[in-house]
């Protein structure tokens, strides 16, 4: 990683529509969430004619692009991610810019994109692979079930890991044969429509396109009823909405949605540097604010002292600061209105009696000063009520809670609205597998938590208000897929009669 860009440099990003970069007279003002009042650049601002005029372009690219064969799919699409890395150092640079996390997280975003398209290619073998019912008594028919794609797909993605989040669908749905329009979020667009469009530049013109925008103008990739597939990631609220617009056309949705990921630290525990290192990178990545971070700590008590002591030291240690800075380990909240509802719940917490230590010093530069930083911090032993238990803070703030007995730890790490991961900490593997089993979420590890542990073949989704639907490996091929029976009649079974 270079630090060659000239960071002061504007960016400005258009749309990509069927083969071809479109302006527009309205764009989005993009700003630095730790300079306040400073631009980081301007995205195009789709109007509702470019919107209709991608979803056209991207229907009118399906029928070639479906026909091909798996195969054929994915060796367009590896010419297509080739080089992708020559520009990384710079898309890190405007991310970190426009999002507000440090550079290395920025980095590693566009890197996990490049990877898991990778991965998803190495599918194409599956992709059409289904199976063959014999005849059986009663039944004289020999019949195939097979798959299909599903026409046009809308990927939504969030600010947090936009371009890494985007690899666990995107490569899924044109593997499978269909075209797609990517959406990024309107607060950081800027990085996000550069790869894409890098991307799309390389594959027939329709089959990959980038709309932005303000999302009252891009209803239609929702509504429209010729969008065959929606899938979102981002809050909870969100998808809500989402599944209401989807539903006048009844379109299909896969839908990523928040967590509270609870992490299970056992008697047993190790807790050594090494996995305390771990724990403390499951809560802070990116200043708390991705959707499979741990977002409470439920730990026996005999060991609470060990948590608590390890976290605050690593805390100790953090230096808040710019994500561009040299030597940052936290960045800013992405938004005012995040950093606000993140205090809030810190102060809350303060106010009901609960131990609260807060770490770190905010940035002295004048530059800086009225920037989205916030210290981050330890509540401990808080009453379960408390919204900085129940509520996802998506922030540097971690509840620590106390447990005697291992039922108490499974029941109140299921309690809640939230099923997208959890952890659980244990020397003993048998030990760690029972208590995971019993966890209500889609994912688990043992004695790690996170996502840079996060298998990204493995299939990836929520239960419960985290949303349905999976992502990666090929379950993630098959959300943008349908099966097709095709049967055939027997005549020796028919005369068998």
């Amino acid at each position: 990683m270079t630090e060659t860009l000239n960071t002061k440099a504007p960016v400005t990003t258009g749309l990509y529509i069927g083969g071809r970069e479109r302006q527009t007279d309205a764009t989005l003002e993009v700003a630095d969430p730790g300079k306040p009042g400073t631009v980081v650049g301007h995205a195009a601002a789709a109007s509702q004619a470019d919107v209709e005029d991608a979803i056209a372009a991207a229907k009118a690219a399906y029928p070639a692009w479906s026909a091909l064969s798996p195969q054929e799919r994915a060796a367009q699409m590896a010419s297509a991610i080739a080089g992708i890395a020559e520009a990384r150092d710079e898309d890190a640079a405007i991310l970190s810019q426009e999002n507000g996390k440090i550079r290395m997280e920025a980095w590693v975003d566009s890197l996990v994109f490049e990877i898991r398209w990778n991965l998803a290619l190495a599918l194409a073998d599956e992709v059409d692979a289904g199976k063959v019912l014999d005849p059986a008594p009663g039944i004289p028919v020999t019949t195939t079930v097979g798959y299909q794609p599903l026409g046009v797909v809308t990927v939504i993605v969030p600010f947090n890991w936009p371009i890494a989040i985007l690899g666990a669908s995107l490569p899924h749905a044109l593997l499978a044969g269909n075209t797609a329009i990517v959406k990024p979020p309107p607060t950081t667009p800027l990085a996000t429509t550069r790869v894409v469009q890098r991307v799309a530049e390389k594959l027939p013109p329709g089959v990959l396109n980038v709309v932005t925008g303000k999302d009252a103008d891009m209803s239609a990739l929702i509504t429209s009823p010729d969008i065959a597939k929606v899938c979102f990631t981002g809050s909870v609220a969100g998808g809500k909405r989402i599944m209401q617009m989807a539903s006048g056309s009844l379109t299909r949705v896969t839908l990523e949605l928040g967590g509270n990921d609870p992490a299970v630290v056992l008697e047993d525990a190790t807790l050594d540097d090494a996995e305390l290192d771990r724990l403390y990178a499951a809560v802070f990545d990116t200043i708390g604010q991705i959707c499979m971070n741990a977002k409470r700590i439920y730990v026996h008590r005999s060991r609470m002292d060990d948590v608590v002591a390890g976290l605050a030291a690593r805390l100790e240690r953090a230096v808040i600061g710019y994500g561009l800075d040299e030597g940052a380990t936290m960045g800013p909240l992405h938004s005012p209105v995040q950093k606000a509802f993140v205090a809030e719940l810190i102060e809350e917490a303060k106010a009901s009696g609960a131990e609260v230590r807060e770490f770190g010093e905010l940035p002295s530069d004048p530059e800086l000063a009225g920037g989205n930083f916030l210290r981050p911090a330890i509540v401990i032993d808080p009453d379960p009520s408390l919204r900085v238990v129940t509520h996802e803070q998506f922030g540097p703030v971690i509840p620590v809670l106390p447990f005697d007995t291992e039922e108490e730890a499974v029941a109140a790490a299921n309690d809640t609205w939230a099923g997208l991961c959890g952890s659980v900490w244990s020397a003993d593997p048998e030990h760690a597998n029972r208590i995971g089993r019993q966890l209500e979420c889609g994912y688990v590890w043992v004695n790690d938590h996170g996502a840079t542990r996060l298998d990204l073949r493995a299939p990836f989704g929520g239960m419960k208000q985290s949303g349905f639907g999976r992502e990666q490996g090929i379950e993630g091929v098959r959300a943008f897929q349908d099966t097709r029976s095709i049967a055939h009649l027997d005549p020796d079974a028919l005369a068998a009669g």
